[in-house]
């Protein structure tokens, strides 16, 4: 299935109001958003290529692996609100198949190695999201 008929493709007509949007947040991203990107930008993780604020059906992630099928979400303090909407939405984001890892500013702040550990043993996990019960 190409990405034309995946089902969380994002249609045109909605990409067309998301990218201005992903852009802005590109350029506003937060600064534990920034320490990530420089570790994963350019393949520098495990050689893999990670998207920033790409968008997802409805949705746009702070980072999108494509080969690997995983979304890391860094939240910061804005999130504490609004964890039923996370929970919703990442939900339906497994639902589609992918993997979600959350890191916490503080923890991105506090110690990225350990943060940048977790997504190793993330993208290290042999199973798929479904058959590991998260959700």
């Amino acid at each position: 299935m190409n990405d034309k008929t995946s089902p969380w493709h994002t249609p045109p007509n909605l990409w067309a109001k998301l990218r201005p949007l992903a852009r802005e947040m590109r350029r506003a991203a937060t600064p534990e958003e920034d320490l990530v990107w420089e570790r994963l930008r350019g393949r520098r993780f495990h050689g893999l290529r990670f998207r920033r604020q790409h968008a997802i059906g409805p949705f746009i992630v702070d980072f999108y692996c494509h080969e690997k099928q995983l979304i890391i979400e860094v939240d910061g303090g804005i999130h504490e609100g609004i964890a039923q909407q996370d929970a919703a939405r990442q939900q339906y984001l497994e639902h589609l198949g992918f993997a979600v890892l959350r890191l916490d500013n503080h923890e991105v702040n506090r110690d990225l190695s350990l943060a940048l550990n977790k997504l190793s043993q993330e993208l290290n996990h042999p199973t798929p999201v479904a058959e590991r019960g998260r959700g």
